[in-house]
Formats: C-alpha cells, structure tokens, sequence
C-alpha cells in the first residue's frame, strides 16, 4: 500500500530520531514551493552520524526512487524523495544556512515520532 506524504514524513522522522538526530523540524510548503510538498531538517552530531541517518533512511525506503547528494562528506545531506525533500545538517552549517528562515511561509507539520521510555529517559 503507497503512504501519503505525511505517512511517508512520519516515517522518516521516526528513523531520524531513531537513530539519534536531533532538533527534527518539517514544514508544509504546500502552495509555496513547486520544489517539494514538505521539507523536513534534522541534525546529526557528526559527518559519519549524518551519513548513518542517511542511509538508515534509504535502507526503510528502498524501492522508492529518492536522490542524494553529499554522502561523500556528510556535512549537508539531501535526500530528495520527490514530494518531501530531507536536509540533514551537522549543527554549525544548520545554522549557517538557516532554512527554516528561507521556507518561513511553510507552516510547521506536527510529526508523530514514537519515544520509548528507555529513550525518553536520557
């Protein structure tokens, strides 16, 4: 069965948090962009843990034609799934580059991320 957009947002946001990224924000661009229904930003401490939320996200969505760009330094990585578009930062250049200020039209979507106690203890 195909997901939704917002199914398939969930999803990721899941695996993101999952694998330990942070600060995951997703905006509706519905109606703003022609680029992409939802852009979803998170971060990963470093360039090997960016790469690995990365490819833990290609590895739950495999099947689905997504294209990437910046596994080789892992500082800006950009999934592009068509309807969402996934930027995963390491902190400093999330800031630099401040999307959230460029897409400040979309409005902020409500994930649905599941925590498990053991999670929400730390």
């Amino acid at each position: 069965m195909k997901q939704t957009p917002v199914q398939m947002l969930n999803r990721i946001a899941q695996i993101i948090y999952d694998k330990k990224g942070f600060n995951i924000l997703a905006l509706n661009l519905q109606g703003h962009s022609s680029i992409a229904d939802f852009l979803l930003i998170a971060e990963g401490n470093v360039d090997r843990h960016v790469i690995s939320i990365a490819r833990a996200i290609m590895d739950d969505f495999k099947g689905i034609p997504v294209r990437v760009e910046g596994l080789a330094n892992g500082d800006w990585l950009v999934l592009d799934f068509s309807d969402i578009i996934v930027h995963l930062f390491q902190p400093g250049l999330r800031e630099k580059y401040s999307l959230e200020k460029l897409w400040k039209e979309g409005q902020i979507v409500d994930l649905n991320i599941e925590i498990s106690p053991q999670q929400a203890a730390f």
